[in-house]
């Protein structure tokens, strides 16, 4: 028996990529409505009353009025917005550090957003562990393929053509922070610097520590140690050791889809500084891929079926 699979917002970066990737599964069997019905809140409606997942890759207020739509339907959904990732019903979509019990019960969703998705690996279980506190003032610098800002943003980029390097979030307040405080479980939210640069797809996100001013803090080798434990098992997550760190980590502009994700601890010579960094791909672990792992899991099936965890070294 097929699961019914209906891609709320198909037209979207996010969502066309999961639609590429469910194409050829023959677990699934997907709805598609017309380019008209799809801006119809009737034809929507049937389609999420009528699916047994619906995968969200809306805007966050359309997301919230697709949710309403399907209201007292059995239908299973995964909201790729950040409209619910703090929401109370709502599980966290991040498998690794949700629990994937969890998400297979679950009838609501929520994909982590792509920054998140790398502080949230980097950090989560070493503050779960007690090996960083729970009230340091972290901070993130992140940067990202353009992609990431959905059709508007890739168009500006490939349209004007001499832009580099976008900084942006300068106000603060990101709508990433109450998904990164929430999830980690942290007393203040992150001091946030997000970036674009000129490459559709990939992101880094670096968590700088300055280990001799954090009370109680340990050293960069048991924060590895730590991590590498807590993914052991993890055939998404791969947590580089210290004899086996690159000296540059690149972004390339015609990388291909990849769904894994790359934790590195950097140690300085003196062990008094840190910086924990995650390379992934902001459409891959960071959205679509995100959301396909969540898929198998919620369907029963192997958590990696259809995702590429394979990728060529920087």
């Amino acid at each position: 028996m097929t699961t019914r699979i209906f891609i709320d917002g198909a037209a979207g970066t996010t969502g066309l990529e999961i639609r590429d990737r469910l194409r050829g599964r023959n677990e699934f069997d997907l709805i598609v409505l017309d380019d008209a019905q799809r801006k119809q809140a009737e034809p929507r409606k049937q389609a999420l009353v009528d699916a047994d997942v619906a995968i969200l890759c809306l805007p966050d207020d359309a997301a919230r009025e697709a949710v309403a739509l399907a209201s007292g339907s059995d239908t299973r959904i995964i909201d790729a917005s950040s409209a619910h990732r703090v929401a109370e019903g709502w599980t966290y979509g991040f498998p690794e550090l949700t629990g994937r019990d969890a998400i297979a019960s679950a009838q609501y969703v929520a994909n982590p957003g792509c920054y998140p998705t790398g502080f949230l690996a980097l950090v989560g279980p070493l503050v779960k562990a007690g090996l960083l506190p729970l009230d340091w003032p972290y901070t993130v610098n992140a940067v990202s393929g353009y992609s990431g800002g959905g059709n508007a943003l890739i168009d500006r980029f490939c349209d004007e053509g001499d832009i580099a390097y976008r900084a942006y979030g300068l106000g603060l307040g990101h709508k990433h922070l109450a998904e990164m405080q929430h999830v980690a479980g942290l007393a203040y939210p992150p001091v946030f610097s997000p970036s674009v640069v000129h490459a559709h797809r990939g992101m880094v996100v670096d968590v700088p520590l300055p280990l001799s001013a954090m009370t109680g803090a340990t050293s960069a080798a048991f924060l590895e140690g730590e991590l590498t434990g807590f993914y052991e098992e993890s055939e998404i997550v791969t947590v580089r050791s210290a004899a086996d760190l690159p000296n540059e980590l690149l972004l390339r502009e015609g990388a291909k889809a990849w769904d894994g994700i790359d934790l590195f601890v950097y140690d300085s010579q003196d062990g008094a500084q840190a910086r924990l960094v995650a390379v992934l791909d902001n459409l891959g672990k960071g959205a679509s891929g995100a959301a396909i792992q969540n898929l198998n899991i919620m369907c029963g099936l192997p958590e990696t079926t259809g995702l590429a965890l394979s990728h060529a070294e920087a």
